[in-house]
């Protein structure tokens, strides 16, 4: 009975800890909301989820890190952006995190026009990067949300029906 208590709070942090994580950069958001659903899956001995869901929920979980990373990628690069501006995107992302929702929108945009800046391109020519970098960047988390929903939707679909 303990064990089965300390396995639901374990899940049910790591669920919203990985929900969170999925708009947040600093945290790894598919693996912990994973975990979470494993633990889920675990307290209940696995009697509603089984080996094929939770093999589906890892495919999701990947697919969730592939589609976030080739996001940012094609947006930076659609817009011109060099190697360093995509990662000053990465880095005023998480840095932006401290400064609140300003900071989450604004971060990587700035992060991608210094990194841009750096490889001595012009101002015009960083801003573009800047606005790539950060368009990719919103797709990505956005995806990455609409698969992390999918992967709870999932969970409690073959949880309750």
């Amino acid at each position: 009975m303990t064990a089965t208590i300390l396995l639901w709070l374990l899940a049910i942090v790591l669920i919203v800890i990985g929900l969170a994580g999925l708009v947040l950069p600093a945290l790894p958001g598919p693996p912990l909301l994973f975990a979470g659903l494993l633990f889920a899956a675990w307290a209940e001995d696995f009697v509603y989820i089984g080996a094929g869901t939770l093999t589906a929920l890892g495919i999701l979980t990947v697919v969730a890190y592939l589609v976030d990373f080739i996001a940012g990628a094609f947006g930076a690069k659609r817009y011109g952006a060099s190697n360093r501006a995509v990662i000053g995107a990465a880095l005023g992302a998480v840095v932006g995190i401290f400064f609140g929702l300003a900071g989450v929108l604004l971060g990587p945009f700035v992060g991608a026009v210094i990194g841009e800046l750096s490889t001595q391109r012009g101002l015009h020519a960083a801003s573009r990067a800047g606005v790539g970098a950060t368009l990719g960047l919103i797709i990505g988390a956005a995806a990455k949300l609409a698969i992390g929903f999918t992967m709870v939707g999932v969970f409690l679909v073959m949880r309750f029906v």
